[in-house]
């Protein structure tokens, strides 16, 4: 027969202090902290195959050799400087400011690791600062963490080269963005795409890049500048020119939607970062009385892309029609013959933000009711020309794109985006077919104005021998758009 100790507690004769206890299901061998045990033997076997055998919290090991592994430090995320410990590694967010990471007194195995937590050590960098004159890789100075991503493991080896690093890397593992993200503007969608509008001054944030496809990190664009206004003269002024008018489209970045003619293939690369956006107003309109030009309009821009205001509708003796995204229509000036247009494509870019204007006819006294205004150019074609003995003259016609809304919109009125104005004539009163929104006056009346972010030329004014008030040029717009899902 097996012979068999059966007891709950093995205690100490001394002070009565357990050795051993049974307490439920635990056992517990040991006396207290400063009461060593040592197990002696040729093999010593700890737990069982397939258990597990723990460290206590807080407690160390030593005899066992240098663990080459630090305990990540995760739930105290350094973002200022701080004092590292051997056998720790830190999440360091320098996302806020730059800062230091002071290491520990080198003793032989010492380790400590740390990792950018935000990758911004590119831009905010950790500097790495020795205890006293301990050596980095044989070096009593500073190292830098300084890559986006950048993770570093130094081990202290000796007195000679001191800490040296032998983990470095820079491919930090993220988890994988699919779409940019960003913010600005009036936020519509359309099937997988997002719309930005903005129908004044604002910014255009990319808050995050898509990880997956660098095309997803691409927008399309519509970027209308203001039109100009009409001018002002009693027989005749040139009107209004429509703003310049850009486009990009590309069906995989911005798409499925009807486009301008007018519209690159080209799409737009944006990066993480804020774009501002600046929508041009449009020119006023010559006042009653002033026989002068109209003003020009303003640009609009986003990110490269700029677009011309209108350029000013010639009037009187000012009468030559002044360049722009689309040429200002020539007014009706005081000696005989052509009066020139403006230019449009002003400055050039490919394709062209806008047309010509139509040039005007002019005449001396007295034969002032033969003076005819031009029309001005718009971004879809040139405004006519002055003929006698006809009232006045047409603006150029405006485009139309379904980048603000799909299927293709226009703004109110007629015409599109962009559109020049007509020009008014002596000899009775002329409304004119606009190619844009303002419109020539009739008698004692005013040039029609442009709407509201539409980019469309204001209506010259001034018809036998009467004057009002040219119209005012409409404002610009930008539209952004691009994939999110």
């Amino acid at each position: 027969m097996t012979s068999k100790i059966k007891v709950d507690n093995i205690n100490k004769v001394s002070d009565d202090s357990n050795i051993i206890k049974k307490c439920g299901t635990t056992t517990t061998i040991g006396s207290g902290a400063s009461n060593p045990i040592v197990v002696d033997g040729s093999a010593v076997t700890i737990g069982r195959c397939g258990g597990t055998v723990a460290l206590a919290s807080g407690a160390s090991q030593t005899g066992f050799g240098r663990e080459g592994s630090v305990n990540w430090q995760t739930g105290s995320i350094k973002t200022s400087t701080f004092t590292a410990t051997s056998g720790e590694g830190y999440f360091a967010n320098t996302s806020g400011g730059a800062f230091n990471m002071n290491l520990p007194a080198g003793v032989a195995g010492a380790i400590v690791s740390v990792a950018d937590y935000a990758e911004s050590f590119a831009s905010n960098n950790l500097t790495i600062v020795p205890n006293g004159s301990d050596k980095i890789g044989g070096q009593n100075q500073n190292a830098k963490g300084d890559v986006k991503g950048q993770s570093i493991t130094l081990v202290f080896v000796d007195s000679t080269q001191g800490w040296i690093n032998t983990m470095d890397s820079t491919s930090n593992v993220r988890g994988l963005i699919e779409y940019m993200t960003a913010t600005g503007g009036t936020i519509t969608t359309s099937g997988n795409f997002k719309i930005h509008t903005f129908t004044g001054p604002g910014t255009f944030t990319v808050c995050a890049l898509s990880t997956v496809d660098t095309d997803r990190n691409k927008v399309d664009y519509v970027v209308v500048a203001g039109g100009s206004g009409g001018g002002n003269y009693a027989y005749g002024a040139g009107g209004g020119a429509g703003g310049g008018f850009r486009e990009s489209y590309t069906a995989a970045v911005g798409g499925p939607y009807t486009a301008s003619p007018l519209a690159t293939p080209t799409s737009l690369p944006v990066s993480a970062q804020g774009y501002p956006i600046v929508v041009g107003s449009g020119g006023a309109g010559a006042p009653s009385g002033s026989s002068n030009r109209g003003c020009a309009g303003s640009v609009s821009s986003f990110s490269t892309i700029t677009s011309t205001g209108g350029g000013a509708a010639g009037a009187g003796n000012n009468a030559n029609g002044g360049n722009g995204g689309s040429g200002g229509g020539g007014g009706g000036g005081s000696s005989g013959g052509v009066v020139a247009a403006g230019s449009g494509n002003t400055p050039p870019v490919s394709p062209p933000q806008g047309n010509n204007g139509g040039a005007g006819i002019g005449a001396p006294a007295p034969s002032e009711p033969s003076r005819r205004g031009g029309g001005g150019g718009g971004a879809g074609g040139a405004g006519t020309a002055a003929t006698q003995p006809a009232g006045g003259s047409n603006g150029g016609a405006g485009v139309t794109t379904g980048a603000k809304s799909s299927p293709a919109t226009t703004p109110t009125g007629p015409g599109g985006f962009s559109g020049g104005a007509a020009g008014s004539g002596g000899g009775g009163p002329y409304t004119g077919t606009p190619g844009g929104f303002g419109a020539g006056n009739a008698s004692f009346g005013n040039g029609g104005a442009g709407a509201t972010n539409s980019g469309a030329g204001g209506g010259g004014s001034g018809a036998n021998g009467s004057q009002g008030n040219g119209g005012n040029g409409g404002s610009g717009m930008v539209v952004i758009r691009y994939r999110f899902q």
